[in-house]
């Protein structure tokens, strides 16, 4: 950490020139004797990166930007907001893989104390200048590897323990939670032994039922997204849940709003799915939706049909003001055969469900040209049969 890169005259530069490419900015000679030009590259592209996805450090005077990796690692301010709501007032947490502080510092607004660690040297004193001038100050900050030194407390000291292992590993990027540093299937007992709790945050393409096949006492599962895109899987274990695990799909909105949709295991298992012709509404699930695997549920819960046991596509002939995803208001379908045999003309967003084609090659093997309101659903029907189903945006 280069302490010549928060001077005044350096700030300000950086505030002029936010909107410049910084690669064009390293190439240039840097004004400054004690910051270099890359220096300064470095600190524009990852104060850019952090314009939408941490927008309370980019509009923050006196923030240090650490290299773009730990921009791109960090929880975006949305989800890091909205995960905080796992944390109880007052309670005591460690975050074992703090990397450059976001979770930390919101975790820290609801708990009593959190210790951040982070065995990247520089990593964890720009997270701790950060800390600071955003104002927190009940965070402890520790250079170390957040597992060895949570083995010097003893058992119970914590109410929470937080843990993000890395995905990316020998320059590659693996997903099972076995493969990931650290490896927190193996190390889950002695997690439990340092706190009641223990969050694990995934990658949001694990397979839930394949993680809680090696994950014992998990209590919660939270699937977060954002604009149709699921961005956190989270898992809780707690040293004394003995139930199914609550899965908690939440999409979040615009405004610092949210919908969910919670069930246990055991209710998607014993549901029961109504299947039927699509008429009136088509509805699409929420990412966060599909992704809780609740197929059975969603039909019941909102009191729809399913066009097929693997077309995770709904339908309705009243509409329902209230489903998580898109709503579409149906204006015609036709069985796949009649559209190719009739040569119809159409024009749409194109989208597959449960279907042999890909979106691309039916656009291009059918001349369907783009058109922001209308959308062509191609998917397989109750009676095997494929359709296209010609829709509206609500």
């Amino acid at each position: 950490m280069n302490p010549h890169i928060l001077t005044p005259e350096v700030q300000h530069y950086l505030l002029e020139h936010e909107l410049a490419e910084p690669v064009q900015v390293a190439l240039r000679k840097s004004p400054f004797a004690t910051v270099s030009a890359a220096e300064l590259a470095q600190q524009l592209d990852s104060r850019q990166r952090c314009r939408k996805k941490l927008p309370l450090w980019h509009d923050t005077p006196g923030i240090y930007y650490p290299e773009k990796l730990a921009v791109e690692q960090a929880s975006s301010q949305a989800t890091a907001t909205h995960k905080c709501n796992l944390v109880p007032k007052g309670i005591r947490m460690i975050d074992l893989t703090g990397g450059f502080g976001v979770d930390t510092f919101f975790f820290a607004e609801r708990a009593k104390t959190v210790i951040h660690c982070e065995k990247n040297t520089e990593l964890s004193t720009i997270a701790q200048h950060n800390a600071i001038t955003l104002g927190a100050q009940n965070i402890d900050f520790v250079t170390s590897d957040g597992l060895v030194y949570l083995q010097g407390y003893p058992d119970d000291a914590f109410d929470i323990v937080y843990i993000d292992p890395s995905r990316r590993v020998a320059q590659r990027k693996v997903f099972r939670l076995e493969d990931c540093v650290p490896d927190v299937v193996g190390e889950q007992y002695r997690l439990l032994q340092k706190a009641k709790r223990v969050v694990i945050k995934s990658a949001p393409l694990l397979d839930i039922a394949s993680a809680l096949l090696v994950l014992q006492r998990v209590s919660e599962v939270h699937i977060v997204s954002m604009a149709n895109e699921c961005k956190e899987l989270l898992f809780v274990l707690d040293r004394e849940c003995i139930e199914t695990p609550l899965i908690i799909a939440t999409a979040l909105k615009k405004g610092n709003t949210a919908a969910r949709f919670v069930f246990r295991t055991s209710e998607e298992k014993d549901a029961v799915a109504d299947f039927g012709y699509p008429a009136g509404y088509l509805y699409e699930p929420d990412a966060a939706l599909l992704k809780s695997g609740a197929f059975k549920l969603i039909g019941q819960h909102y009191g729809l049909k399913k066009l097929h046991r693997h077309t995770h596509l709904y339908t309705s002939t009243v509409r329902r003001d209230n489903f998580i995803g898109k709503t579409f208001q149906i204006t015609e379908v036709m069985r796949y055969a009649d559209f190719k045999k009739n040569h119809v003309s159409a024009q749409g967003n194109v989208s597959t469900r449960n279907f042999p084609l890909k979106a691309d090659a039916l656009r291009k093997q059918h001349r369907i040209r783009e058109d922001e309101n209308c959308h062509l659903f191609f998917c397989t029907g109750t009676d095997e049969a494929l359709l296209v189903i010609f829709a509206s945006k609500c």
